[in-house]
């Protein structure tokens, strides 16, 4: 029972700060994982379920309020995905595995603590080029495949930092990215002979309600960046431990 109460609680969290920012939570899912010493093979595939199910609905949410862009999407996402699909189905050693994930929560924390500076809604955004587009949408669904992380904390700080949207509208747009490379990560996982984990079913119910009540909060209102910074620090702790131990 434990092992699944305790994941339930700190799933349903996480998926309430992170859909408040258009995220899915697949770094926290990971750093909680990582944290209560959970399996790497139980990592990869709950990361990337959760993720699907908590992009759904934080898209859904966005989209509604009105901040989703197709045009910046699509090329994001047309390199994204299969790419993606590669990475979900490579098997890599497990040192360099934790390695990666390791670098992947760091990273999500400086995002979440640098994100608490930036205004909700940035002013002359500059829509990027098809190309800058595709490369970027490439890398980072290659690598959102490889360690079970959606992209999303990768794509949102890259749009804020070269200026291509504000907050909330790049919020929506890496709901969708998150969701369509989760998927692709997800198939190329089970293609390759992955399996769900047992408890899924549980921590899947609290991750719905935890994403719809943030999503529709971060659709209207930009929250605390208390949140974010103490949030980061808890992914730096789980960030070294994967890298260190």
């Amino acid at each position: 029972m434990h092992d699944i109460a305790l994941p339930c609680i700190y799933f349903f969290m996480i998926a309430l700060l992170y859909s408040t920012v258009g995220h899915a939570g697949a770094s926290g899912y990971l750093a909680t994982m990582a944290l209560l010493s959970f399996a790497p093979e139980v990592m990869k595939p709950t990361a990337l379920a959760l993720n699907i199910i908590v992009a759904l609905v934080t898209t859904i949410r966005f989209a509604k309020a009105g901040y989703f862009s197709w045009r910046l999407f699509w090329p994001f996402a047309l390199a994204s995905v299969p790419m993606a699909y590669i990475g979900g189905g490579m098997h890599v050693d497990t040192t360099i595995y934790k390695i990666l994930v390791g670098i992947a929560l760091v990273f999500a924390a400086l995002h979440l603590i640098l994100r608490s500076k930036v205004s909700p809604d940035g002013p002359g955004a500059v829509s990027p080029g098809i190309g800058s587009s595709l490369s970027v949408g490439g890398g980072i669904g290659f690598l959102s495949g490889l360690t079970g992380v959606g992209g999303g904390i990768f794509l949102s700080p890259v749009m804020i930092m070269l200026n291509w949207a504000g907050l909330r509208r790049t919020a929506a747009v890496a709901a969708a990215f998150i969701l369509l490379n989760s998927i692709s990560g997800l198939a190329g996982y089970l293609q390759k002979g992955g399996a769900f984990p047992e408890h899924l079913g549980f921590w899947s119910v609290a991750v719905v309600a935890g994403g719809y009540i943030g999503s529709t909060q971060g659709a209207t209102k930009f929250n605390s960046p208390v949140l974010r910074v103490l949030l980061g620090v808890m992914l730096v702790l789980a960030g070294l431990k994967m890298v260190v131990i």
